[in-house]
């Protein structure tokens, strides 16, 4: 072990946190800016240009229609779309090409796609084209970001106390949520062309450092790796014992030695398919994210009117990633955390309906986002680390980023269907929004435990 192995260590966390931070810090932006694209403009006065009292004479077309909702709705899955299938092949590329190349990359790559959205407001463009397709190139861009961050940190960090590790470090998601609310909002109403540009500008420049600085292992500064401890807790076996492969009735035995003839490069991967913790964890961030980039996308536009309160659940967000770690390191138990959380999360999503006082929301808002956030920090940092490094994978370590984008890329899936289903739904009333993102909570872990169950009936 290396002198000054703490402080690479200490370097690494910092570094990538401050990476992942600018990543979610541009992705704000959009939600703060639709109140401003389609905005009620009887408030603003007459139409100083024609005296009328039109409602739309300072909308930013096309968004000044009466389908701005489901135009909305095609921006947020342009985006989450390209990011949930590219992130299946970003684990891939990961994996091959050298982390600090690929990081730095990719956020050169967001922050010019995000400046050029911005940019469209100074390029006077008002083509739904335009804005669409640099949506969807800054979402595969993006998924250069989280399997890059998480196999770099699960390279110089071991298993010991990594829920509460990975839980206060992946705070840079809320952290990068509020930062982005609070720029995007400082030009909003005046210039919402910057929003986007000055997000840009900080995540490109961000890049810039990490190209300069980031270490990707222990071995490239004459450190020795951290102890990666192959057995693992299932969700429902919270004290751990060995965990085998699952081959099911569903021909995945067929499918293993089908894989593995292939070429060395997928060898990770196929592997990586037949461990039933990765299913498990998938489609339960599948709900978790869907939940939670409803809210990120939609709860700005719902609550336009109350401030900054929206980052409330960004606060909680923060508070719960780091308890569920914390939770989830003492018990052993990864999946049983995330199901108690999200079950817990359900009364709190019902805070609008119940048309508390606001200061009572305000508080059910901060739970919510700690008993939503949670699960997800949990499930997309430490246990991403944990099959990473799992003995299925037979000490290949740098399947991590393969598993991680795996995780991630499913639980991108259901990122995707969440603003898209409020837009759709929200017509029919915000409250079946929330009934909707209610039962949401409950099918994460449903679904969690029917894989559980049915994989354990057909085991080999």
């Amino acid at each position: 072990m290396c002198v000054f192995f703490s402080r690479y260590r200490g370097l690494i966390l910092v570094l990538t946190f401050l990476c992942y931070t600018t990543f979610h810090l541009s992705r704000k932006p959009i939600s703060i800016v639709k109140s401003e694209l389609h905005y009620n403009c009887s408030s603003r006065g007459p139409n100083p240009h024609n005296e009328s009292n039109s409602t739309t004479w300072c909308d930013w077309k096309p968004f000044d229609q009466d389908n701005y909702k489901e135009l909305f709705g095609a921006l947020d899955n342009a985006f989450l779309v390209a990011y949930a299938i590219g992130m299946y092949i970003s684990g891939v590329f990961g994996e091959r090409l050298p982390l600090r190349y690929y990081l730095s990359g990719g956020m050169l790559l967001s922050g010019l796609f995000t400046a050029l959205f911005g940019l469209g407001y100074y390029w006077n463009i008002h083509e739904l084209w335009y804005f669409v397709l640099v949506q969807v190139l800054n979402g595969l861009a993006q998924t250069t970001g989280w399997p890059s961050v998480v196999t770099c940190v699960g390279n110089w960090f071991g298993k010991g106390k990594r829920g509460f590790i990975m839980g206060i470090w992946n705070s840079h998601t809320s952290v990068g949520n509020i930062l982005g609310s609070l720029i995007a909002g400082a030009w909003v109403s005046n210039a919402w062309g910057l929003s986007f540009i000055v997000p840009g500008i900080i995540i490109a420049s961000m890049g810039v450092i990490c190209f300069l600085f980031l270490i990707e292992y222990p071995e490239d500064v004459d450190c020795s790796p951290p102890l990666h401890h192959v057995s693992f807790a299932s969700p429902f076996h919270p004290h751990g014992h060995r965990t085998p492969c699952v081959l099911s009735v569903w021909g995945l035995c067929f499918l293993q030695k089908l894989l593995l003839l292939t070429a060395n490069g997928f060898f990770s991967l196929s592997l990586s398919l037949l461990c039933r913790e990765l299913w498990s964890f998938s489609f339960c961030l599948l709900f978790a994210k869907l939940v939670s980039y409803t809210f990120l996308y939609w709860l700005p536009l719902y609550i336009v009117n109350a401030g900054d309160m929206s980052t409330l659940f960004d606060v909680g967000g923060i508070v719960g990633g780091i308890l569920a770690g914390l939770i989830s390191d003492y018990t052993g138990g990864r999946g049983t955390t995330c199901c108690t959380m999200l079950i817990l999360a359900v009364p709190m999503v019902s805070f609008p309906i119940a048309h508390f006082q606001l200061q009572r929301q305000q508080v059910m808002l901060i739970i919510c986002g700690a008993l939503v956030n949670g699960p997800y920090a949990l499930i997309t940092t430490a246990v991403s680390a944990d099959l990473g490094t799992h003995e299925c994978l037979q000490g290949n370590a740098k399947a991590l980023a393969t598993v991680t984008a795996i995780i991630d890329g499913t639980g991108s899936v259901g990122a995707a269907l969440g603003p898209l289903l409020a837009g759709v739904i929200s017509r029919t009333g915000w409250d079946n929004v929330f009934y909707m993102l209610m039962a949401a909570d409950l099918l994460a872990c449903l679904v969690s435990f029917l894989l559980q169950s049915i994989q354990h009936q057909f085991l080999f």
